[in-house]
């Protein structure tokens, strides 16, 4: 139930393919070798294909299975979800987002000297962290370190194991000084409670997940693109599917510990309750945890992660000195999560996604001008392996990272929009569940000012960092519940 996402698809148009006789010869020349090493036709005892129209129909093919797994999203979106999380007619209107309402000229104040102090290491380290990997995906420069970073380095996975290892720590390292300047206003504010050095190895036990996910990821694919040189997005799109359900669920048991230390609710009146509604809800629990978030921060929250036998409510344990009529509220709010499986759901679209995004990848990643802006010449430098030209070469990292990069920022503003409707209806679950909206609104207020949230966010703060929908909007539609239901409304907390 965080505010902000922390950010942090691939997206982008295909450039014009050159098809000059030079270039139709690179091609042609590297199809014999391509047949020799990754089993597809053009090898010895095969026909003679011609190798420009052979790569041209795998083009053709990429292009039409990203267009139908981008509107096969698209229209998933589109039908499931939750447009409007609270249907029906409020009598008198819906009420209007309105923190003067609810929070004092004080509070409003702190939230907008907060707002204003912490959004320019946000914006500026998400400018620059994107300056960075598009200089070095979209100019020589990143092949350039990359083979400097794995000159010593004979064995081809080993190169790529190198190679994402030197960009990803580069990238990180460029991106740490914006994240010092966050923290410190964080520490200003009193949100955090982290020392420096917990705070660092918190930033190293990020770089070493990231290390892992996006190595075995890339051994991956550059397998397959030398294996498959000219279909390997068949291979992507599948794998990335598997990848990403796999990644989510056992994202809650292997990732999550590494930062935090989890146990179960103690036995008492709090516990049973909870457990009570959930089983009134008709969700299966079978417990609820705390994480130790207290030692990172003094922020309220509470989520619900994984699925099937992963899936897990967690509460942070500073949300406990709360009353427990607000810890109720938000626990019914996860709930809505669980029963809608929204993880589930969110985890599937997501990996639709990205199979539609590696077709997209395919496309740029064996455009020969895109590959020379990149410093990886498409039909592969003197000397170099076979499997190693092209999209195949681990220099073309830093552009496949670039890509990533850019179509992440594009996809945001979608994801966001979508994450919002989601939680919105699940605060409608947690209305209908407890029947509470005074709770309710006296609970967002809590964590908006706790969290020091930001009430009144612009245009571009919704689309680039808000997942839930604001303390003020929340607030409002407690109070068009209310007058649904015929329920004592909640009156202005000030």
């Amino acid at each position: 139930m965080s505010e902000r996402s922390e950010s942090g698809g691939v997206g982008g148009r295909p450039p014009t393919r050159d098809k000059t006789e030079a270039d139709k010869g690179r091609v042609d020349e590297g199809r014999v070798d391509e047949g020799r090493v990754g089993g597809e036709p053009g090898g010895e005892g095969s026909p003679p294909v011609d190798g420009t129209a052979g790569m041209r129909r795998a083009r053709v093919a990429a292009a039409v299975a990203a267009v139908v797994l981008f509107a096969a999203v698209g229209a998933v979106l589109a039908l499931t979800t939750p447009w409007n999380p609270l249907p029906g007619h409020v009598p008198g209107g819906r009420a209007a987002a309105d923190p003067a309402l609810d929070f004092s000229p004080a509070e409003i104040a702190r939230s907008r000297a907060f707002d204003a102090a912490v959004n320019p290491p946000a914006y500026a380290g998400l400018l620059a962290g994107l300056a960075v990997v598009l200089v070095l995906g979209l100019t020589p420069l990143g092949a350039r370190f990359i083979g400097w970073a794995t000159a010593r380095t004979r064995r081809r996975p080993l190169r790529v194991v190198v190679a994402t290892v030197a960009v990803t720590t580069l990238l990180r390292l460029a991106g740490l000084p914006f994240g010092i300047w966050s923290e410190s206003v964080l520490r200003r504010y009193g949100l955090s409670t982290q020392s420096w050095p917990a705070w660092l190895a918190d930033q190293l036990k990020s770089l070493g997940v990231t290390w892992v996910v996006y190595t075995v990821a890339l051994l991956l694919l550059y397998g397959l693109i030398r294996r498959f040189p000219r279909y390997w997005w068949t291979g992507a799109a599948s794998g990335g599917f598997v990848l990403v359900v796999l990644v989510s669920f056992i994202y809650p048991v292997v990732v999550e510990p590494v930062f935090n230390d989890f146990h179960s609710l103690k036995q008492g009146q709090l516990r049973s309750d909870l457990l009570a509604m959930a089983k009134r809800d008709g969700v299966p629990v079978e417990d609820v945890l705390v994480a130790d978030a207290s030692r990172r921060t003094t922020s309220l929250n509470a989520y619900v992660s994984g699925f099937g036998s992963t899936r897990r409510i967690v509460l942070y344990d500073t949300l406990l000195k709360s009353p427990r009529p607000r810890i109720e509220s938000i626990v019914a709010h996860e709930l809505g999560h669980a029963k809608r499986d929204d993880v589930l759901w969110g985890t599937l679209v997501g990996a639709l996604g990205i199979a539609g995004a590696l077709c997209l990848l395919y496309l740029l990643m064996t455009s020969p001008r895109l590959l020379r802006r990149a410093g990886a010449d498409p039909g592969g430098a003197p000397g170099r392996a076979p499997g190693e030209r092209g999209a195949a070469d681990p220099r073309t990292i830093a552009l496949l990272l670039a890509l990533v990069a850019a179509g992440t920022l594009l996809a945001a503003p979608v994801q966001n929009l979508v994450s919002r409707r989601i939680e919105a209806r699940a605060d409608a679950h947690a209305l209908n569940l407890t029947r509470d909206p005074a709770t309710f609104v006296s609970m967002q207020h809590e964590l908006s000012v706790r969290n020091i949230s930001d009430l009144s966010p612009d245009a571009m703060e919704y689309i680039l960092w808000m997942t839930h929908p604001s303390g003020p909007d929340r607030i409002a539609m407690a109070r068009d519940w209310a007058r649904m239901n015929r329920v004592a409304v909640p009156p202005p907390l000030r």
